[in-house]
């Protein structure tokens, strides 16, 4: 059984487009291999740690990048990466909604609006970001739109060191 080169998901035998993000099945496409159970010397699996680069906003991403056991380890590589790149983009989101607010572009009434809508956005990347760990804890190779492409390539790029 192989796995779609672009999201990762499992592809049946004679498929010729991926069930999940109906991307071409190519040459690329690897072989199914299980998520590996059995702790490293570090004495986390994969997933957790996966999970775990999440946590602590880009720093737990970059630790995991480090850490020896983990940062030859695909699946680890992709998610730490995966999680910086969506840290940069709340971070990037936070400072720009700061600059708006110090500068006054907006009447209090409107601001007042703006406010409550930015409680919903902050509360909508929260939920994500508890998401992207679920995922990463089940083993499953989630690509967020754009920044997983990227963090993909990243992951894929320090594996020929």
């Amino acid at each position: 059984m192989k796995s779609c080169s672009k999201c990762g998901s499992a592809l049946p035998e004679g498929a010729s487009f991926c069930g999940s993000c109906g991307a071409p099945v190519t040459s690329e496409d690897s072989p199914v291999v299980p998520p590996n159970p059995v702790r490293s010397a570090g004495g986390l699996t994969s997933n957790l740690a996966a999970a775990l680069s999440y946590l602590g906003i880009f720093v737990t991403g970059i630790i995991f990048l480090c850490i020896e056991p983990y940062k030859h380890d695909a699946f680890v590589r992709f998610h730490a990466f995966q999680s910086i790149c969506y840290s940069v983009v709340i971070i990037v989101l936070f400072f720009i909604w700061g600059n708006f607010v110090m500068l006054g572009m907006f009447s209090w009434g409107i601001l007042s609006v703006f406010g409550v809508g930015w409680f919903f956005v902050r509360l909508a990347m929260f939920i994500y970001w508890i998401f992207l760990m679920y995922k990463a804890y089940n083993n499953e190779r989630y690509m967020i739109p754009f920044i997983g492409e990227f963090a993909l390539k990243q992951s894929r790029a320090g594996r020929e060191e």
